[in-house]
């Protein structure tokens, strides 16, 4: 049964209200999954689906500064999803440039764009630069958007850059091995002087990385949402925040 929405209203409250300031994540990484099967749900185009999950983001980017995160990353689009067709990755490419357009409009947020520019549309890789490029006058909170991102490719980026350097400045390629350590590998990567995240949400159900932030998720806590992400509502990230809250972090110990 559905809870009439003055309820869900003064559940939320209640909810927002129960967390401690001190235990809300710094980082939060989000996959947001399930933008074409809700739109399958409503027999809706795929593209309204995407377009849901878009505005879907600056609500939930709203949340967050409300809330106090600092650092959010967006995985949209994976070097995996590349291999759709021609038409709706077309859509999708317009749909993600919108938003970056909408994110140029929030003095207090900072972008970063986390991926492989030369797989997009010259017109998306150019925005993305502009918007990375530019820094806000007072930053509430810094998005890294993951477009054309793959984990895989991300770590093997940062390996290729360490031997890059190591060559132009002459370092023995055998000594770099035997020195290579973890720092070495996170400061090459797309995060580079950021903290990890200390939560990853996921929603629509499926309970897999799909290769989002591979290194850095090491000792990430994990959360798993039936939603799809058009339907995410404040109260599912509220729970998710309360969950984060009520874990034990041990970094491996």
């Amino acid at each position: 049964m559905e809870m009439p929405g003055f309820l869900y209203g003064f559940y939320e409250r209640k909810l927002q209200r129960s967390l401690d300031p001190e235990r809300i994540p710094r980082h939060i990484g989000v996959m947001v999954d399930g933008n074409r099967r809700w739109a399958r749900q409503f027999n809706a185009p795929t593209s309204q689906g995407h377009q849901a999950g878009a505005d879907k983001i600056h609500e939930f980017l709203g949340w967050c500064q409300e809330l106090g995160v600092k650092v959010v990353t967006l995985y949209m689009l994976s070097t995996d999803n590349m291999n759709r067709s021609g038409e709706e990755l077309d859509l999708l490419m317009g749909i993600i440039a919108n938003t970056l357009d909408r994110l140029d409009e929030d003095a207090e947020i900072s972008v970063h764009a986390m991926g492989a520019p030369e797989l997009l549309p010259d017109y998306l890789a150019a925005r993305l630069n502009r918007l990375t490029s530019r820094t806000p006058a007072r930053e509430k909170l810094h998005v890294n958007v993951a477009v054309g991102y793959g984990g895989r490719r991300e770590i093997v980026d940062a390996v290729r850059e360490l031997l890059h350097d190591a060559v132009a400045r002459g370092t023995d390629i055998g000594k770099l091995a035997d020195e290579l350590s973890v720092d070495d590998i996170s400061r090459c990567l797309y995060t580079r002087g950021q903290p990890d995240p200390d939560l990853v949400i996921r929603t629509s159900g499926e309970q897999r990385l799909s290769g989002f932030l591979m290194w850095q998720s090491a000792y990430s806590e994990f959360y798993f949402c039936e939603a799809l992400w058009p339907a995410f509502r404040k109260v599912d990230f509220l729970r998710a925040l309360r969950d984060y809250a009520g874990r034990q972090r041990r970094y491996g110990s």
